[in-house]
């Protein structure tokens, strides 16, 4: 009987890159954040080994000899010196209490994952391209991919221009009896300050200075720095649609999902986003020296128009936070009021290697192993504020997400996890803000949507018909 669980919970996570510990006694998911992305595509493929290129090594077999020889040694080391523990300031024995609360839930997420031997297995393979039906994309003209944060600021920027390249169905030609790939002409539409949106039922190809991007299906991007975000409320953006160049070609049935194109232009109040993740680029020391990414000051994002954003039927927000116990007195104290929210849970996402264990130790001070996403709702027709909606689909509390993480600040695709707590009725209208890659039935905001949507990211199918130039 166990086995037969086993190997239903092992076939749903292959399906959905989602595995469900059914006898942990914690709320844990472990994810495959690349299965998960690709429920968004048809004829590309994620590229595991380019999305895990941090955590995985070319020789995992030493790595795992290596670390069973540093547990062994370990505790010998620590007999010969114990290290006393650093004094805390003020702030920091708040962080520090606050870890302690979350630690038990954590240990035992991991506990649940070391447990799960065949899903163990499998995590050592995650990051393998290996596939007779999949081809890394060929590498572009230019190699240096463009800024797209540098170029949103010069005068320039309203010139800019991004091609989207439609595919039709192929159909055969009676002529010859052979596959023909019906391609319309690109489209040309500015790709700063204006609503870019791919309404069909397929993933698309565009090209911007001579790299080419992967847009998934039914999906629409808005890039502009902070001080556009206003054209995203849907009252803004209808008032001024005339000024707005909207590229939207071949309308096609929507697959369960939202037209997310809709949610700008519908004129009565069912317009707006009942599910909004966000993922600020907060002051940090760490992303500066890294380069990785400019960050903002903190009170910048008091400015963030949520409640404006939010579908009369109200909204589940999340917002991504690090560890540092000022950001999180700052949110609690000071930017949940002034969006008109209220905090309800917390989401940790727990970060592991390809053999289990923990990116860094769960003590480690400066450098915890998991970052948190915190859970509010916001209710338009309350006053005051907002409160929890009644008839959720399920009680919200504190849970653990576990995954390999990808590239610096690349945070896991949790949108689906969150679903069932989402009000209002059918599918969730959802959008991601400070996004960095785009999802099917998702309206993407930030100043570098397309990062991680670039083609060198993708493995391109075979056994599609249909090939872009």
């Amino acid at each position: 009987m166990a086995e037969s669980e086993t190997s239903d919970q092992l076939a749903a996570f292959f399906q959905s890159g989602i595995y469900r510990f059914s006898n942990c006694a914690v709320s844990v998911v472990f994810m495959d954040p690349v299965r998960v992305l690709n429920r968004s595509y048809s004829r590309f493929r994620v590229s595991p080994s380019t999305y895990y290129s941090r955590f995985f090594s070319s020789n995992l077999a030493a790595d795992f000899a290596h670390r069973e020889t540093e547990l062994s040694s370990s505790s010998k080391k620590r007999k010969r010196k114990e290290k006393k523990p650093p004094l805390l300031n003020e702030r920091e024995q708040a962080a520090d209490q606050r870890h302690q609360l979350a630690r038990p839930l954590l240990l035992k997420a991991h506990e649940c994952l070391i447990g799960a031997s065949e899903l163990l297995g499998i995590l050592r393979s995650l990051s393998c391209d290996s596939s007779s039906m999949a081809e890394r994309r060929k590498p572009t003209v230019v190699e240096t991919e463009p800024s797209f944060v540098e170029l949103g600021k010069v005068w320039q920027a309203p010139l800019y221009e991004i091609a989207l390249k439609f595919p039709r169905s192929c159909r055969s030609n009676e002529n010859e009896g052979d596959i023909v790939d019906q391609c319309c002409d690109p489209g040309l539409v500015p790709v700063f300050n204006n609503l870019v949106v791919n309404e069909t039922g397929d993933e698309v190809e565009a090209e911007f200075l001579s790299r080419k991007y992967v847009i998934p299906l039914e999906s629409c991007f808005y890039m502009s720095d902070l001080g556009k975000i206003q054209n995203l409320i849907p009252e803004v953006y209808n008032a001024d649609a005339k000024n707005v160049q909207v590229l939207v070609y071949i309308p096609m049935v929507s697959r369960n999902r939202c037209n997310p194109f809709c949610w700008f232009v519908a004129a009565d109040s069912g317009s707006g986003f009942n599910l909004i993740l966000i993922d600020p680029p907060w002051e940090n020391a760490s992303a500066h020296q890294k380069l990785m990414y400019p960050t903002l000051p903190n009170r910048y994002f008091l400015s963030l128009p949520i409640k404006k954003l939010v579908h009369s039927d109200g909204a589940l927000v999340g917002l991504w936070v690090t560890n540092w116990e000022r950001l999180r007195n700052f949110v609690l104290e000071e930017l949940f009021p002034s969006w008109g929210v209220t905090y309800a849970a917390s989401l940790f996402w727990l970060k592991v290697k390809a053999d289990g264990s923990l990116t860094s130790d769960l003590d480690l001070f400066h450098h915890r192993p998991y970052e948190c996403l915190l859970l509010a709702y916001c209710n338009t027709k309350g006053e005051g504020g907002c409160e929890l909606q009644s008839g959720m689909g399920g009680t919200m509390e504190d849970q653990v997400v576990i995954s390999i993480p990808g590239d610096y600040s690349r945070k896991p695709p949790v949108g689906e996890l969150l679903q069932k707590y989402v009000p209002g009725v059918g599918p969730p209208r959802c959008i991601e803000l400070f996004a960095r890659e785009m999802m099917a039935g998702w309206a993407s905001w930030g100043n570098e949507p397309l990062h991680f949507q670039d083609s060198h990211y993708f493995l391109l199918n075979h056994e599609d018909p249909v090939v872009l130039q």
